[in-house]
């Protein structure tokens, strides 16, 4: 059973591959063992991603453990994941458009039993590990920032950090909208956060502390939507990196599959190409 279908795989794929710089073999003989190919790796970090399995589960014979971890390591100094992320936003902006003028933003707390330095105290599971993702997405639940936390953090507290990487999409994106709109469900009714909203020009919705509001309201929903697409992969529903950057690599890759998935289900009945799937039904 593949992680992922092809016709979602196999673009990232390629694009990802053409991201990654040229290696030279300058080995002075030549007789060590040749480069396991960054296809294979790739394809089996998101086995890794997907599943939520160990990368000792994901290995064999002709890639190691090790390997994985290595290779992993290498493209997080790189950065080669975020640009790969920076350029599926792109494509769907430019194929269907963003829809940047309606924003939605909620927190999501995980499990994180092996700690590390995105884990916490979780308030909802009895102190246990957690960690949390602060979710940034556009009016229809396009994964535009994710922002990692241990799980013991306030949602308000990490809604700065949040929009500071959603201002610097415009280098990717180009001019974002002046004066968008924002939903919020009551997590974030503070003065503290009005304020820095009303500084920022972004005209917010927030749901009232203490009142019950259906989610529907403000177009929440399509943010706990996308949570919900994020906890399908194993490894974000129960992540056991410990380091930051790592987890940061495994969130960019999530979000590029969502991104990318959406892109073929909304264009596939604007577009028609060569590898369109049968029906927009992709899992």
């Amino acid at each position: 059973m593949p992680a992922v279908p092809s016709c979602i795989l196999d673009p990232i794929r390629d694009q990802f591959l053409a991201l990654l710089p040229v290696r030279e073999d300058r080995h002075p003989l030549g007789c060590h063992n040749p480069r396991i190919s960054d296809a294979v790796v790739f394809d089996r970090l998101v086995r890794v991603l997907v599943f939520g399995c160990g990368y000792e589960c994901a290995a064999d014979e002709h890639c190691s453990a090790t390997t994985l971890r290595r290779r992993r390591d290498e493209w997080i100094s790189e950065g080669v994941m975020e640009s790969l992320r920076l350029l599926a936003l792109a494509a769907y902006d430019r194929m269907i458009g963003l829809e940047l003028d309606h924003l939605s933003a909620d927190g999501c707390i995980t499990k994180a039993p092996s700690g590390g330095e995105c884990a916490g105290k979780s308030p909802v599971d009895r102190a246990k590990l957690g960690l949390k993702r602060s979710q940034f997405t556009d009016g229809t639940g396009i994964p535009l920032v994710t922002e990692p936390a241990p799980a013991n953090v306030r949602d308000h507290t990490l809604l700065p950090a949040t929009l500071d990487r959603f201002t610097a999409l415009e280098q990717a994106l180009g001019p974002l909208p002046e004066h968008p709109h924002l939903a919020l469900d009551a997590g974030y009714d503070y003065r503290i956060v009005h304020d820095d909203l009303a500084s920022r020009g972004i005209d917010a919705r927030i749901a009232p502390r203490g009142a019950k509001t259906p989610i529907q309201t403000g177009g929440r929903w399509v943010v706990e939507r996308t949570n919900s697409w994020m906890n399908n992969t194993g490894k974000l529903r129960r992540c056991t990196e410990r380091r930051r950057k790592a987890v940061e690599f495994l969130l960019a890759l999530a979000a590029t599959v969502i991104t990318v998935r959406c892109l073929i289900r909304r264009a596939w009945t604007l577009y028609r190409w060569n590898t369109r799937p049968r029906n927009s039904r992709i899992r």
